[in-house]
């Protein structure tokens, strides 16, 4: 493995926007919105620290994981794009199909955590990455992408003062249907069909 001299600021920028455009914290804010309003607060600190963990174990073992566990990426990039079409559903339809589980705290987890944030998408494209770019550059611009993501869920009561209900309506509708074609790429991708 070579030292810092690796360390390159235009891979830096190119894999922080990568991921910041997979991650889609802005397009999710309807998203996070609509979970706070079913769970209460969400914890900035669990949910940026659970995603850190899943990103960094997909960047080191990922493959291996999934492999040992039987498991393709495929597969598990389809299973992501299901769960991301139904809450992209919910938004588009306003149907309540995800229910909050009796423990308000696992909200942070499950779905914001995951798959919403590190989703299969992110720790795909975490993945495949790491062919073409020096691992420091990765590892940096994954944690660009945590501090994001903390500033974002940190900011969601302001994001929503400054929106207002019927904004946050019209911006969740219209995030509900890009989240929706999100999810049907990501599952034709998986599956291979080209249409």
């Amino acid at each position: 493995m070579g030292g810092f001299e690796n360390i390159m600021l235009s891979e830096i920028i190119t894999v922080s926007l990568t991921l910041f455009a997979v991650i889609d914290m802005l397009g999710s804010v309807p998203v996070l919105l609509s979970l706070k309003k079913k769970m209460g607060d969400i914890s900035a600190v669990q949910a940026t620290f659970v995603s850190g963990v899943l990103m960094l174990l997909f960047f080191f073992v990922g493959e291996a994981v999934l492999n040992l566990m039987g498991l393709d990426i495929s597969s598990f990039a389809i299973a992501g794009s299901i769960v991301i079409f139904i809450l992209g559903l919910e938004m588009v339809l306003g149907m309540e199909f995800f229910k909050s589980d009796s423990e308000e705290k696992s909200g942070s987890i499950v779905p914001i955590a995951f798959p919403l944030i590190a989703g299969s998408g992110t720790l795909t494209t975490i993945m495949s990455l790491k062919a073409t770019y020096h691992s420091y550059n990765i590892l940096i611009s994954i944690l660009i992408n945590l501090v994001i993501i903390f500033v974002i869920l940190r900011s969601l009561k302001l994001i929503e003062r400054a929106l207002g209900p019927s904004g946050i309506l019209v911006v969740r509708k219209f995030f509900g249907v890009i989240l929706l074609a999100i999810a049907i790429k990501l599952f034709k991708n998986s599956i291979g069909i080209d249409f």
